[in-house]
């Protein structure tokens, strides 16, 4: 049953999750205002509310957007961009395919924003000297960056949440997710080149003007280059024996920013604003609301519907959070609907007794590869919709969904088929 102020838990973490929605008010505002309101009302006392903030999730974030923003001012994005498109001649569809690889591989070490945000600069850049549409690229490169985001720890924030959620670390997810997002890469690929290949066509003297650029010249800081991937590779290879060395996540991470800020010699206060505080107090936020939730027991009633529903079967528990987490996803953020579902699972296993691990897997893999169905289903399309509009390219809700969703269709298919083999058989 519920418990004292559960109905004013609901109304407010509801009315919040509306206004997220509708996007009529920005994120972070409702989510702390909803927090705050939460606190006033006396759903749960102020340390209470500190308590359900996860600050290995956030000093995680931090960390790595700290670091990403040392590394994005030495040009090596933009260097790599210009180098791919050369090595395949400046053929637009072999351009689009690779710069849908290199999203997936950076995706799954960076976050998924910053490489988006880095990589559209340069998609633009060549697809004006070709002469042709941007946007066959840039939704590759949404698609890619939710598919790389997915594979590993650090690659999306919900696997952020996940992970310090269930005590999952970086070796955990690789082993876990590698295959499968490798696969639905190289499926959504080939796809991609079916679609595309015969509208991507240019003339010789337009391919000879992309293999006249000199990605020399996008380097602009090769000392600070050198540091930035020796402490990046130095974090990685943490993020690897972190559960080895009993370390958590975010001490990798702020510990590899810190070092970074060191000796890089830049100023922390200039580093700080390339930081997304956006985000971190939106987490903040949500983390307080889905609390409220948690301590009123309304995560426990609707834990024990999932298990009365499903009647305990792993099978049917596995594959309802798989696509109720990507049609979810697809048409709202992913990150609050985490945030929901990771004390309900929790709860689940309290009161079924069950080994919930693999529901970990069916809800990363839904919520991530879920986020590409629509245009509003993950951060990293809202940027790429925002500076595709910017440039006079604007991508239409129904433009990206008629090419996108049956795409994620097909990736949360594989994702059930892996789920079913891999833990379930």
């Amino acid at each position: 049953m519920f418990q004292e102020n559960a109905w004013l838990a609901i109304g407010i973490f509801v009315l919040a999750y509306i206004l997220i929605i509708t996007e009529k008010i920005h994120r972070t505002k409702i989510a702390l205002a909803g927090a705050a309101l939460l606190l006033l009302c006396k759903v749960m006392p102020q340390a209470a509310g500190i308590a359900k903030v996860d600050f290995n999730t956030l000093g995680l974030l931090i960390g790595m957007m700290i670091i990403v923003a040392i590394a994005r001012q030495t040009g090596i994005f933009q260097y790599l961009a210009v180098k791919a498109a050369k090595m395949v001649q400046g053929e637009p569809v072999k351009i689009m395919l690779v710069f849908f690889a290199l999203t997936a591989i950076a995706s799954a070490f960076l976050d998924n924003v910053t490489t988006v945000l880095l990589l559209t600069g340069v998609t633009f850049a060549i697809t004006d000297i070709l002469e042709i549409n941007p946007i066959p690229f840039l939704i590759g490169e949404v698609l890619a960056s939710n598919i790389g985001g997915t594979a590993t720890l650090i690659g999306d924030p919900p696997n952020i949440m996940i992970g310090s959620a269930a005590g999952l670390g970086f070796n955990d997810f690789i082993i876990n997710l590698a295959l499968p997002n490798i696969l639905i890469g190289m499926v959504t690929c080939w796809l991609l080149y079916l679609i595309y290949r015969k509208e991507l066509r240019v003339e010789p003297e337009k391919r000879r003007k992309v293999m006249a650029l000199d990605e020399q010249e996008f380097l602009t800081d090769t000392v600070l280059l050198r540091k930035s991937l020796a402490v990046l590779a130095l974090v990685i290879a943490g993020f690897v024996l972190h559960q080895a060395l009993h370390f958590e996540s975010a001490t990798v991470a702020m510990a590899g920013a810190a070092v970074l800020l060191l000796i890089s010699g830049q100023e922390p206060a200039d580093i700080f604003q390339e930081v997304e505080w956006n985000t971190i107090f939106f987490f903040i936020g949500l983390f307080i609301l889905v609390g409220g939730l948690e301590v009123t027991g309304v995560i426990k009633v609707i834990a024990q519907w999932a298990l009365e529903v499903t009647k305990g079967n792993m099978l049917a528990m596995n594959f309802l959070v798989l696509w109720v987490s990507a049609f979810a996803s697809a048409f709202i953020d992913n990150i609050p609907f985490v945030a929901t579902m990771i004390p309900l699972i929790k709860s689940m296993a309290q009161i079924g007794s069950v080994d919930v691990s693999s529901l970990w897997w069916a809800l990363s893999l839904g919520a991530c590869l879920g986020g590409n169905g629509t245009i509003i289903g993950a951060s990293a399309n809202v940027v790429v919709s925002s500076l595709a509009a910017a440039h006079g390219r604007p991508i239409s809700f129904a433009a990206y969904f008629k090419i996108a969703f049956p795409l994620m269709l097909v990736s949360i298919l594989m994702s059930n088929v892996y789920i079913y083999f891999a833990y379930l058989r």
